[in-house]
């Protein structure tokens, strides 16, 4: 009886580990919003990461959050910065490593706990109406631990959330004045 558990349960992981396998192997997530206020004053709250940090979810998950620039530049190519928050942020930096003034910032994230990651974040400022339609993406290879957790997590929903929230705060910050 034991033996028949253990073969069943043993099956069960090696299907389970099998399909995790056939799962894509790149991901990507993508929200927008409208906001009513032109490119070029969204623009600096995105490509100055200080800037980018008053209204970054991630950034005020976590109120202990630090933060180091390490004397470098804090906006435009090149700036960058560490993080180490609680477990809801993780570790890891993000560096501006591109920019299309007004209409794209391009940003390298990498995570490195709880789970290593190197990720690739666009945010693109077009036109529309009176205001402008922003996008925030992210994409980037899905290892083999992501493809499982994405049996049971939906990835897209979860991370999409945060994208929702931070471009609720940029729509905010950007309409308040």
């Amino acid at each position: 009886m034991i033996k028949t558990v253990l073969l069943v349960l043993v099956a069960a992981i090696a299907l389970l580990l099998i399909y995790a396998s056939t799962r894509p192997d790149t991901f990507r997530v993508e929200r927008s919003t409208t906001i009513a206020a032109p490119a070029e004053k969204l623009f600096p709250l995105i490509r100055d990461l200080q800037a980018f940090n008053t209204w970054n979810p991630y950034a005020l998950k976590d109120p202990a959050i630090k933060i180091d620039f390490a004397g470098g530049p804090t906006a435009g190519p090149g700036a960058r910065y560490d993080f180490a928050g609680n477990k809801e942020v993780g570790r890891g930096r993000i560096t501006l490593t591109g920019e299309k003034a007004p209409s794209e910032a391009t940003m390298q994230l990498d995570m490195f706990e709880p789970f290593e990651g190197h990720n690739t974040v666009v945010f693109s400022l077009v036109p529309e109406g009176a205001g402008t339609r922003v996008t925030w993406a992210m994409h980037g290879p899905s290892a083999f631990i992501t493809k499982l957790m994405g049996i049971f997590f939906n990835m897209d929903q979860m991370i999409g959330k945060d994208f929702e929230a931070g471009l609720a705060n940029l729509k905010k910050l950007a309409e308040k004045a």
